[in-house]
């Protein structure tokens, strides 16, 4: 039977909130009122028990589908205010479940009658020109490409007139083209003992278009495999965040409707794209990516192995508050639109339970700034994680100082150094015996000076 632990309750959960289970045969069930999960693979499992109080869990994100989740544990995350949140590592999100919010039957009707009123064209002009900024900013500051930044600029002002939604997607199709297209020459680095293992499409970022499918989906390189990943976590977050204002996360404005699709929840997605697009490029920007992280299958589609997974699916909180505001948004248009009696009650703003900017407002505080996560700092050499502000672990420093003293020796074998170092010493010689007579010469005369 393979070897179990048990893990206290503040060691799994990071501060953000999130718990990431990830393995096969995982388990999530009730006992004696406590949350218990087992999760892991082969002899590497682990065992974790949540009390009801302490134990600051916000997010469940399970990768894979090897397992169960009872409906008692269910009803314990509700209770306790946590959502569940089931991934695959291809970037698709499976299942999402959260707490039931308090809804109004009145904002979901309006939500359904916003495409006929014009409030649909409203919010989608507005979103995609928040899109459109942030992937300006991303091109003209990480990217130093002015020239696509005062492209994506001019589109940007061209969603002002458009009069229907139709041209507000043709604005954003041509405005994506020319932002993918400045990231094709964005190179991909390795550790040195990695660089000969990899394809050497995964050297480049090239495509946001994968070979396998002519789409997004599958995608065929590191860079966009993680992009596809923290896309599907995002996409939880603005699911989540669209039930807690009382939304139909279905039923979209500017995505049409598809089965099987949260088109609203895609539409909140539109305005962070750029964000996590930014924490991707830096990271690659920034660190060496590593070939033990990603794994290729026959059809040359690159997955994400599963430390990796559980470490982007650790950012999930990030985008929870860069997605709350949006949503607060939308549902304050929609609400905006209803015909509403003159109580001071009925036209009273719609709750901003996400970022609570309402009761700041009233206290004279604003919501606080979002910070992007940092990537985690590798050996350019091997990959092997260290501290920040060092370019190399211990093992390859030592490795690196022997090879530059190997180096250094045998440059000074050279003729012109060893010629250059006797010309040295021979200057050194008579600087030493100069000075030596000199001396002898001021021994003297104060010799003198002293008989006298």
């Amino acid at each position: 039977m393979a070897a179990t632990h048990t893990l206290p309750h503040s060691h799994p959960i990071r501060k953000s909130g999130v718990l990431v289970l990830n393995g096969y045969g995982i388990r999530v069930q009730v006992s004696a009122g406590h949350l218990l999960l087992h999760d892991g693979i082969a002899d590497e499992r682990r065992t974790i028990r949540l009390s009801r109080v302490g134990h600051g869990l916000r997010r469940l994100v399970m990768i894979g589908s090897d397992g169960f989740i009872t409906l008692e544990a269910l009803r314990w995350l509700a209770d306790q205010g946590a959502a569940f949140v089931m991934l695959d590592r291809r970037g698709k999100v499976l299942v999402v479940t959260g707490p039931v919010a308090p809804s109004d039957a009145k904002l979901r009707r309006a939500q359904a009658l916003a495409l006929g009123n014009g409030v649909a064209l409203k919010i989608s002009k507005e979103l995609i020109s928040q899109k459109l900024a942030g992937q300006s900013t991303l091109v003209r500051d990480m990217l130093h490409d002015s020239i696509t930044s005062n492209a994506i600029d001019r589109f940007r002002g061209e969603l002002s007139s458009g009069v229907n939604i139709e041209r507000v997607r043709l604005v954003e199709a041509q405005a994506a083209k020319l932002y993918w297209q400045a990231w094709s020459d964005v190179p991909i680095r390795w550790p040195r003992k990695d660089d000969r293992r990899i394809p050497e499409h995964w050297k480049r970022f090239s495509s946001r278009i994968s070979p396998l499918t002519h789409s997004p989906r599958l995608a065929a390189s590191p860079a966009n495999a993680c992009l596809n990943f923290l896309y599907s976590v995002l996409e939880s977050e603005a699911r989540l965040a669209a039930t807690a204002m009382g939304l139909d996360p279905g039923i979209g404005f500017l995505h049409v409707d598809t089965p099987n699709r949260d088109s609203l929840a895609c539409d909140l997605m539109e305005v962070c794209r750029p964000k996590v697009d930014a924490f991707v490029l830096n990271w690659i920007q920034s660190e060496p990516l590593r070939r033990a992280d990603f794994s290729e299958d026959r059809n040359g589609n690159c997955r994400l192995v599963s430390a990796l997974a559980i470490r982007l699916s650790e950012t999930t909180d990030t985008w929870r508050k860069f997605v709350a505001p949006v949503a607060e948004y939308v549902a304050q248009e929609v609400w905006s639109s209803i015909s509403k009696p003159a109580s001071k009650l009925a036209r009273q703003l719609l709750a901003t339970r996400l970022t609570q900017r309402n009761k700041r407002e009233v206290k004279g505080s604003d919501v606080s700034a979002v910070n992007q996560p940092e990537p985690e700092h590798v050996c350019s050499d091997c990959g092997f994680k260290i501290p920040s502000g060092t370019k190399l672990c211990l093992n390859c420093a030592k490795q690196a100082t022997r090879k530059n003293f190997r180096a250094g020796r045998k440059i000074a074998q050279r003729p012109e150094h060893l010629a250059t170092r006797s010309e040295t010493m021979r200057h050194h010689s008579l600087c030493e015996s100069d000075s030596t007579s000199t001396g002898g010469r001021f021994k003297i005369s104060h010799t003198r000076c002293s008989r006298r």
